[in-house]
C-alpha cells in the first residue's frame, strides 16, 4: 500500500463521520471496520459542539478535514485554515462544489485552491472528477494523492466511469489513489480496490444504512477482498468459455 504524504495508512478505508443515527452508533461503525481516516466537514458539523469533536479525536484514527460545502476557493481556504487550527493536522481534503444537483467539483477553482494550500503546507486530498488532464493539473499544483469520484456524493450508485477509473490508474500508477464518492454497496468498494485503488472514502452507505455497524463491518471486508484479489493478478475476462479440467488424455467413450 502506497502511503499518504509520509503516512501509512492502517486500514484503506476512509469513513466519514455525518448522519450516523447517534454519536454512539459511529463510534461501534469505526470500531467494526477498522477504518484508518476519519474524515470531518467543519462547515456542516460545525454546530455540533466540543463533545462532538471530542469524540472525532478520541476514535485513535487519522483526522481528515474536509472543506464540503464550499463554492469558491476563498471559502476552501478560509475553511483549510480552520480545521488546521480545531486538529492540529497539515491534512485537508479539498471539496470544491460547482454544480449544486450532481455535487459535481469545480475542478477550474479547485486547482487553483490546491496550489495556495500546498504552498501554505497544506497536504492536500483534492475530491475530483475521473479526468487525467485535471488530475495532472492538480499534481503539477503541488498535491500528492488524488481522490477522483466514483459517481455522485450520496448517490450510491458505485462506479459509474470503470474505464475512465482504470485510465486514472495507469496514468499515474505512482501517485495514491483514492475512490471518493458514490459507492454503495459492498461489491463497489471491492470493484475500487481490484482496479489498484489505494484506499476508499465513503460515508453515507453505512452512515444511512438499517445497521451502520454491520454495514462498516461489510465494507471493511469487501475491501479486504478487494485488495487481495488486486495483488494476486486475476484472470483476465475471456469472451468465450474455456474448459477447467483438462482435455488433454481425455478418454472418448464410443
Amino acid at each position: 500500500m502506497k502511503s499518504f504524504y509520509g503516512t501509512q495508512l492502517s486500514n484503506p478505508l476512509m469513513l466519514g463521520t455525518a448522519q450516523y443515527p447517534s454519536p454512539a452508533i459511529l463510534e461501534q461503525a469505526f470500531r467494526d471496520s477498522g477504518a484508518g481516516v476519519a474524515t470531518v466537514s467543519l462547515r456542516r458539523e460545525s454546530g455540533a459542539g466540543q463533545t462532538f469533536w471530542q469524540m472525532i479525536c478520541e476514535l485513535g484514527v487519522l483526522i481528515l478535514p474536509n472543506t464540503a460545502g464550499c463554492h469558491t476557493v476563498k471559502e476552501a481556504v478560509t475553511t483549510a485554515h480552520m480545521a488546521r487550527e480545531v486538529f492540529d493536522t497539515k491534512w485537508i481534503k479539498l471539496e470544491l462544489i460547482g454544480h449544486t444537483d450532481s455535487l459535481q467539483p469545480d475542478v477550474f477553482q479547485l486547482v487553483e485552491a490546491a496550489r495556495i494550500l500546498t504552498e501554505d503546507g497544506f497536504h492536500v486530498f483534492p475530491y475530483t472528477t475521473d479526468d487525467l488532464i485535471v488530475g495532472e493539473r492538480l499534481l503539477a499544483a503541488g498535491c500528492e494523492v488524488l481522490m477522483p469520484w466514483g459517481a455522485p456524493i450520496g448517490s450510491g450508485r458505485g462506479l459509474n466511469n470503470e474505464y475512465a477509473l482504470r485510465a486514472m490508474r495507469a496514468e499515474f500508477p505512482d501517485v495514491p489513489l483514492v475512490v471518493d464518492a458514490g459507492i454503495g454497496l459492498p461489491s463497489h468498494a471491492a470493484q475500487a480496490m481490484e482496479l489498484g485503488y489505494d484506499a476508499v472514502l465513503l460515508n453515507t452507505a453505512v452512515a444511512r444504512a438499517g445497521d451502520p455497524a454491520a454495514m462498516a463491518r461489510a465494507m471493511m471486508l469487501a475491501i479486504e477482498a478487494g485488495q487481495l484479489a488486486d495483488l494476486v493478478d486475476p484472470i483476465e475476462a475471456r469472451d468465450m468459455a474455456e474448459p477447467s479440467t483438462p482435455v488433454i488424455g481425455k478418454a472418448f467413450l464410443s
